[in-house]
């Protein structure tokens, strides 16, 4: 109940979302009432490319829509975030992102990068970025000499705090409960009927047949950790509005590097001796499974990365295309952008729905390569053999 529950407000936000989003963009294809301001609004237009990008990356505030004020300017609707930026010749300086006002003003000595400002003032791409916070002089130019250090509170790193907070939440109330001997001499409340059924499938389908009966309790915390985080990070993102966390390739990078840290930590002597000097294989073969072997030990941790950030951004970027139609076909004529609204907006609820289960699958494709990778880790030893002996028996 709890689940249908969540699932419909997710719905109904995004919904929301589409609409407000409608209307602020149908408010701005008023008709100019002069030949330059025709030419500056056929300039402008609709950015896909700059929607799709300005979702799936990072960004210094929680941007929801943008609407038209009574000014007849564009606002936002957005949560700034706190910058905090050192520099050895400024010392540290610290403030609000909206100071910057989207880029249209320097702040304390600082301006944020836009796509536009870097054109105009041909900057070299491969030194700057939208989105880089940068020193100027007193000139309003970017001053090289000045070295930025940037420790700002992105909309990414915000949301991991979150969903870290949650989870620990979460947990820590589900254990507190089972100390009470709810769900030990009673029957399970709250959040913890509905979380004991997930960590029970966990344990059952993805520790104990990977890892053993013997070992699977030492690695559960990790697995069990990895799985809720993820998941947590896939969930919240599907929230309009917010990052896409599990879509960004630095947070991949990060868990993988994990899992291949845990991986390499449950090694063992039979392990190496099968990357090093195959069993079994020819002496010619060898020479060539050799180097395919020890490529395989970082292979398996980068398709671990590659895996979760590409179908997380992936579903992401199928959704705000399915949006975007609605705009692009109205940029032809509102009768077109009107007609192509509700077949997009079909499209996307389905989607929308598919991304929940995603949300799902790729936390548990995460945590049981994982266990696989650490059981063929210590797999061929002695506790190993004893344990396929158990499982057999039984």
């Amino acid at each position: 109940m709890t689940l249908k529950c969540v699932k419909s407000l997710l719905v109904a936000g995004f919904s929301v979302f589409c609409l407000l989003f409608s209307i602020s963009v149908f408010a701005q294809e008023e008709l100019p009432e002069t030949e330059q301001d025709v030419k500056k609004e056929e300039k402008k237009g609709f950015d896909a490319n700059e929607v799709i990008f300005g979702h799936v990356l990072d960004a210094h505030e929680f941007h929801f829509f943008s609407f038209e004020g009574s000014d007849g300017g564009e606002h936002d609707f957005a949560i700034p975030l706190p910058v905090i930026l050192y520099s050895p010749q400024r010392g540290v300086s610290a403030f609000m992102f909206s100071k910057f006002h989207h880029g249209e003003h320097e702040y304390k000595g600082y301006r944020v990068l836009t796509a536009k400002t870097i054109e105009e003032e041909n900057l070299p791409a491969a030194k700057y970025h939208d989105g880089q916070i940068v020193a100027v002089n007193e000139n309003g130019q970017v001053d090289e000499a000045v070295k930025v250090y940037d420790f700002s509170l992105t909309r990414n790193v915000v949301q991991m705090i979150i969903a870290l907070t949650l989870l620990a939440w979460v947990m820590i109330a589900v254990a507190n409960n089972y100390k009470k001997g709810i769900g030990v001499t009673s029957a399970p409340k709250g959040s913890q009927s509905l979380l004991e059924p997930v960590i029970i499938f966990v344990i059952d389908e993805l520790a104990k047949p990977c890892l053993g009966e013997k070992k699977y309790k030492k690695y559960l915390p990790y697995l069990l950790t990895v799985f809720f985080f993820i998941l947590i990070n896939n969930l919240v993102g599907l929230i309009p509005g917010t990052a896409n966390v599990t879509g960004n390739i630095a947070f991949t990078l990060v868990l993988a590097a994990i899992s291949f840290v845990v991986i390499m930590a449950s090694t063992n002597s039979h392990y190496w001796g099968h990357i090093f000097w195959p069993p079994g294989v020819p002496l010619g073969v060898k020479f060539i499974l050799i180097p395919v072997e020890i490529l395989g030990i970082f292979i398996k941790p980068i398709a671990l990365m590659i895996r979760l950030f590409a179908n997380m951004i992936a579903g992401h970027i199928l959704i705000i295309c399915l949006i975007s139609l609605i705009f692009i076909f109205a940029g032809l004529s509102a009768a077109a952008g009107w007609g192509a609204s509700p077949l997009s907006v079909a499209f996307t609820i389905f989607i929308y729905f598919i991304e929940v289960l995603v949300a799902f699958l790729q936390a548990y494709i995460f945590t049981n390569l994982t266990a696989v990778f650490i059981g063929q880790a210590f797999e061929g030893s002695h506790d190993d053999v004893d344990h396929h002996d158990e499982a057999v028996i039984v």
